[in-house]
């Protein structure tokens, strides 16, 4: 018996999609006059953040390769066999081939029959592998491979109103679960049970929020103590203990679009080290807001930040950009890089870019103070500034929790 090395699984009917079908024709309009004025046959999008743009899918990759091809006449998603009908469920503007696992790189046999004759093909730079270039170059023959990846990425830094408003409710959405984490602590609660309480607090509000989306990858990152020191330190069994400094980090996502609130706190009390020093980051965290609006560059807004913490002498401790923006991404995929907070950057904040504003140092461990200090809030730029969507407070009059 021979086996198929593509199929097709239109199981049952299309799914509610997370965004209009004229706000998909607009992001897909964008792509193709980008495709026309730069004599691109076909795009070939492998990444989590560009496959869900534009095609409202989020896919599990768990080792095999994953595609949204796209040209003037056809848009097809490229998905293994192991996702059934899923993806032809959430595909709303084309069709789906799916790839059997029956025969090594079906994957590219698919991207062959789909791209076969094209002269020029885009594809995602910063995401394909060497390998991956080798097998694509090897499907296509002569055809030229260009980038797309800085292109698209810059297509995705400008927010439509529906993205917009989806991002409002995240972040409302995050505040929610920051309410339940700030009373699930208490001293003696592991992090993770804390995290829990957070977690499942937004994956409820998301579900009677958006009844029809997948639920999937909301989390939290709770830390105390030692464990706060780096931004991206995992939920531990560390017990919370009186004194603590604590970083409440919640993470809401909404079909594959992250929102995000961070805020330091402390159990029971903190020495005056520590409210000194928090102190100065929430007047950094302040004056970073005021400065997003229209028309400045990112690297000056950087600049400006580090001669606070330089007149205090704590800009040797500070850990990463000050901000970045939001959109589709996760911890794991996506970052729009053209759009963070950094001295390196000169994009120009414009309206409908949202941003973040995010400062933090780390005070090691054995100094007075020791600990890692983080405020965070989601604000859209407008015509005449910004708008700050995050509303859970900050600060020592607030997030001393007795």
């Amino acid at each position: 018996m021979e086996l198929p090395s593509l199929i097709e699984i239109p199981n049952g009917e299309k799914v509610t999609p997370t965004f209009s079908i004229d706000e998909l024709q607009r992001r897909l309009g964008k792509l193709r006059k980008h495709m026309a004025e730069n004599d691109v046959d076909a795009v070939v999008l492998t990444s989590y953040h560009n496959i869900n743009y534009f095609s409202d899918f989020v896919y599990c990759r768990f080792g095999r390769d994953y595609g949204l091809v796209v040209t003037q006449e056809r848009y097809t998603t490229v998905t293994a066999n192991i996702d059934g009908g899923q993806p032809y469920r959430r595909n709303q503007l084309g069709d789906n081939i799916i790839y059997t696992d029956w025969q090594k790189d079906n994957f590219f046999k698919a991207i062959r029959e789909l791209c076969g004759g094209c002269r020029r093909v885009g594809i995602e730079y910063d995401h394909v592998t060497l390998q991956n270039h080798t097998k694509f170059q090897d499907a296509l023959g002569k055809t030229e491979l260009v980038d797309i990846g800085v292109p698209t990425m810059q297509m995705r830094m400008l927010k439509s109103q529906e993205e917009i408003a989806l991002i409002k409710q995240g972040a409302r959405i995050a505040d929610l679960g920051g309410s339940a984490v700030r009373d699930a602590i208490a001293a003696g609660v592991p992090e993770y049970e804390v995290a829990l309480a957070g977690e499942q607090a937004m994956v409820r509000e998301i579900a009677r929020t958006y009844p029809h989306t997948d639920l999937m990858d909301t989390w939290v990152w709770f830390q105390s103590g030692i464990n706060t020191d780096g931004a991206h330190n995992p939920v531990t069994s560390r017990r919370v203990q009186k004194g603590d400094i604590l970083s409440l980090n919640t993470f809401p996502m909404i079909s594959g679009y992250y929102t995000a609130l961070e805020r330091t706190l402390f159990c029971d009390h903190a020495s005056d080290e520590h409210l000194r020093l928090w102190r100065i980051n929430c007047q950094v965290h302040e004056r970073g807001q005021e400065l997003i609006r229209p028309g400045v560059r990112c690297c000056d807004i950087a600049h400006e930040l580090n001669k606070i913490y330089a007149e205090h002498d704590l800009l040797q401790y500070r850990s990463f950009g000050y901000g970045h923006s939001f959109g589709t991404l996760s911890h794991y995929y996506g970052r729009e890089a053209g759009l963070e907070l950094r001295e390196d950057v000169e994009t120009v904040l414009e309206p409908n870019m949202v941003v973040s504003m995010e400062p933090m140092i780390t005070i090691p461990e054995g100094m007075p103070g020791a600990g890692g200090y983080r405020e965070h809030d989601i604000l859209v730029v407008n015509e005449h500034g910004a708008e700050n969507i995050t509303r859970f407070p900050y600060g020592p009059e607030h997030n001393i929790v007795q």
